[in-house]
């Protein structure tokens, strides 16, 4: 195993998935797929339970709930990948199975193709097919998809 497998997301991968759920949210919210969300794009609790409709926190309990359901992101990427991808690639894969779960990574073409060859150009098409909720084309998946192949490519 190497020495420089990366296992956690920087500040820069952080910062990016908070950016791209619209920072901290205090109060729950229904995100655009009509799923109940609080926090920095959290829809479940870590003892399993859903975000509901009236759910609130402070902002330092914000923070650490989304730091806690990311980690279960991280080590999930973690082990669906090969142990030599980059900071930026492992940025990339984690915002991207934040905001598609982690089944929808597992069985991707993505993830096939990272796994075979993390340097295949034809990678950055596979994350713009990701851009749709409710089979719908939305402009914000269409940018954060974009975003996070100019990050695994970087």
């Amino acid at each position: 195993m190497s020495t420089n497998r990366i296992t956690t997301l920087d500040r820069v991968g952080l910062d990016f998935i908070a950016k791209h759920e619209g920072g901290y949210k205090l109060v729950a919210y229904k995100c655009p797929a009509g799923v109940w969300t609080i926090s920095a794009g959290v829809t479940f609790y870590p003892d399993g339970t859903r975000v509901k409709k009236g759910d609130s926190l402070i902002l330092d309990e914000a923070v650490a709930l989304f730091k806690t359901i990311v980690n279960h992101f991280e080590k999930t990427t973690d082990s669906f990948t090969r142990d030599d991808i980059n900071q930026n690639q492992f940025n990339a894969l984690v915002s991207f199975a934040y905001n598609v779960g982690l089944g929808n990574l597992k069985s991707s073409t993505l993830l096939k193709k990272v796994n075979a060859n993390p340097t295949d150009p034809s990678i950055a098409k596979e994350f713009a097919k990701w851009n749709k909720a409710n089979g719908k084309v939305l402009p914000g998946l269409v940018k954060r998809r974009l975003e996070e192949a100019n990050m695994y490519f970087s």
